[in-house]
């Protein structure tokens, strides 16, 4: 059966506390924390407690984001990355989330896949340190100098990192990218959200437009997810929904629930 985690993004507006007691509720397998909401990492509880609060709830601390523009490497998104890794371990997290740099800068054809290795080489010694899992999240918009997936698969293997670098398939950002091939070894999570908007083109999609997956989804998440079942992939699916409505809803833990179960009889649905 399908496991499901919650991506802090998806309720952005719960506390720590908060959204560590939904996911426990809907007997989710774990949560992503992120650096970028507008409370403090953790609202501000030491990693060590955090971690502990997490797994005295059943729940798994899947990743900490996030390293941005990890491809843009210097001294200082070291420095930075470092910093996030001794959060990460203090928690007992099992991953730290690196995000490519997404401003149509350093796009030329060789160019971004020489960038990409240096920095995936620099991170792999910190990650073996710290004993952490790099989740490589390509992006599908347009102006981002990591879009494939493998394009980021070839970099890992060039470099001797697999295993200590994963893939995260995020259905969202697969479609922007025209689809590809799926790569279930390499993955490590994936990332869940629906579009419903029917006015935007593909082209046009952006993260406000990222709800919560229902019927009216345009992403085809059941055949993704259902697609990398085939081959065999079995790790957590966590809801990372960006839209202000979905921020805004008074009714989270229904709201959740209802998206799981269709994901589920959906999955069901193709399986039989």
């Amino acid at each position: 059966m399908t496991t499901f985690a919650i991506n802090h993004m998806t309720v952005a507006n719960l506390s720590y506390a908060e959204l560590l007691d939904l996911a426990a509720a809907l007997n989710c397998a774990g949560v992503e924390v992120r650096n970028d909401l507008p409370q403090p990492l953790f609202d501000g509880m030491a990693p060590e407690a955090a971690g502990d609060l997490a797994r005295s709830k059943g729940l798994r601390l899947l990743a900490v984001a996030e390293v941005k523009r990890f491809n843009d490497w210097s001294d200082q998104k070291a420095d930075e990355a470092l910093a996030l890794m001794k959060i990460a371990q203090a928690a007992g997290a099992e991953a730290v989330s690196l995000i490519p740099r997404n401003d149509n800068l350093g796009m030329g054809n060789g160019e971004r896949q020489a960038a990409l290795r240096v920095a995936l080489k620099a991170l792999l010694p910190m990650l073996e340190e710290h004993d952490l899992i790099g989740m490589v999240e390509p992006l599908g918009f347009e102006i981002c100098a990591l879009r494939h997936k493998a394009e980021a698969v070839e970099a890992i293997e060039a470099i001797g990192g697999r295993g200590r670098f994963r893939l995260v398939h995020d259905t969202f950002h697969h479609t922007l990218a025209h689809g590809g091939a799926l790569f279930p070894d390499h993955t490590g999570i994936v990332h869940i959200s629906g579009v419903t908007d029917q006015a935007v083109t593909v082209g046009q999609m952006t993260d406000s437009h990222r709800v919560l997956v229902d019927r009216a989804d345009r992403l085809g998440n059941i055949d993704q997810l259902a697609a990398l079942a085939a081959l065999g992939w079995t790790g957590p699916v966590s809801f990372e929904a960006f839209s202000p409505r979905v921020h805004a809803s008074i009714t989270p833990s229904a709201d959740l629930s209802a998206s799981i179960a269709f994901i589920r009889d959906g999955l069901a649905r193709k399986a039989a």
